[in-house]
């Protein structure tokens, strides 16, 4: 088995164009010496997310990111899975926050929209369990085409209505196991110590981020 390619020490790209998720892998790898800079500062175009798992759309966005701007690029695809609803929103779970013209909602992304669309579907389900987990796949990709891809999850269970705005996403609605509060409401480096991104982002670290 052929050894992790490493990334010790430079630039790369964040593949997103979410504000929140550049943020918090600003802050992830900032303890390694590794200078970011987002695809939406580069204007680079977001690709269509055709893949059928988490770690397929990571690395289509990360290899489209490092071919357009030279550089390593480290992508993430992650989503809610919502037990009682088979897994959904699952990858979906951004096209959840889309508004759909054709039934008068206002276009554009909108998390509270999403979150409303989860509860609304569970309450449709007599006695559905409120169980879930949050998954995150982190892609590594070089301009040659070479991916090196983690993925990590945390589960917990759902809340409503939604509680606290220092997360993003689905944050206000997932309460993790064996915490009192969403991710919502607690602290980012808290979130940084337990999230989903966090065990994909240790994989990482040890595979690619350590000599």
């Amino acid at each position: 088995m052929s050894e992790n390619r490493k990334v010790l020490s430079g630039k790369i790209v964040v593949a997103s164009h979410n504000a929140g998720k550049v943020t918090e892998i600003n802050e992830l790898v900032a303890a390694f010496g590794i200078e970011t800079i987002s695809a939406a500062d580069l204007n680079l175009p977001e690709p269509e997310e055709a893949g059928d798992t988490f770690i397929a759309n990571a690395e289509l966005k990360a290899l489209a990111a490092a071919q357009a701007a030279g550089l390593p690029a480290l992508a993430d695809d992650s989503g809610l899975a919502v037990d009682a609803l088979g897994g959904a929103p699952g990858i979906h779970s951004a096209r959840w926050a889309e508004g759909d013209i054709e039934k008068g909602e206002t276009p554009g992304r909108d998390f509270e929209r999403a979150m409303r669309k989860v509860e609304e579907a569970l309450t449709r389900i007599p006695d559905a369990p409120r169980t879930a987990h949050f998954v995150c796949a982190l892609t590594l990709a070089w301009p040659d085409g070479h991916c090196e891809s983690f993925e990590g999850k945390v589960y917990g269970e759902l809340v409503w209505p939604p509680r606290g705005d220092l997360g993003f996403g689905y944050d206000p609605v997932f309460q993790p196991d064996g915490l009192a509060k969403t991710f919502g409401e607690i602290q980012p480096e808290m979130k940084h110590a337990m999230s989903h991104r966090a065990a994909a982002f240790q994989k990482l670290v040890t595979a690619c981020l350590k000599d």
